[in-house]
């Protein structure tokens, strides 16, 4: 049996699993300040969120809109968190430019939200990811090339 350990793949395959993220955004003192979001990770594109302008973390990305989402795996009963596969990606935030086309991309992942998108606090965005960072293991980390993780973006 081999356990030969591809990046890409492990990536690809987290972020199809994952439907939340932690949103690291900076504050006006440049602090940073973590936040818990639903995320739609379109296979090769760069993730959707869907944020409240009423929400710390957009008033951040307004005035700067550098940021990074944390992707865990969810591994119910690990003893050790740290067990867990993760991924940061690294970008800066932006609106999607087409709103109906992003709402149904992160509908059809968070259907429950559609009681809630259509508010006129709430907007779409992107993060347009510059890096990526995976640890899918002991032994088994890796920078990943964002052109190779999301080879259809678009921001």
């Amino acid at each position: 049996m081999s356990d030969e350990f591809d990046a890409m793949v492990s990536a690809a395959q987290l972020l199809d699993r994952c439907r939340s993220a932690a949103l690291a955004t900076l504050d006006e003192d440049g602090a940073p300040f973590a936040s818990l979001v639903s995320v739609a990770a379109e296979t090769g594109r760069f993730p959707i969120l869907l944020l409240s302008d009423l929400a710390v973390h957009t008033r951040n990305i307004q005035s700067r809109p550098q940021a990074s989402l944390l992707f865990v795996e969810d591994a119910a009963g690990a003893a050790d968190p740290l067990v867990r596969e993760r991924l940061t990606l690294v970008g800066h935030v932006r609106r999607c430019g087409d709103q109906p086309a992003a709402s149904a991309i992160f509908l059809n992942d968070h259907p429950y939200a559609a009681v809630y998108a259509g508010f006129a606090d709430f907007a779409f965005y992107r993060l347009i990811c510059t890096g990526a960072h995976l640890v899918a293991g002991f032994g088994r980390i890796a920078r990943l090339d964002v052109e190779q993780v999301f080879p259809q973006r678009d921001g």
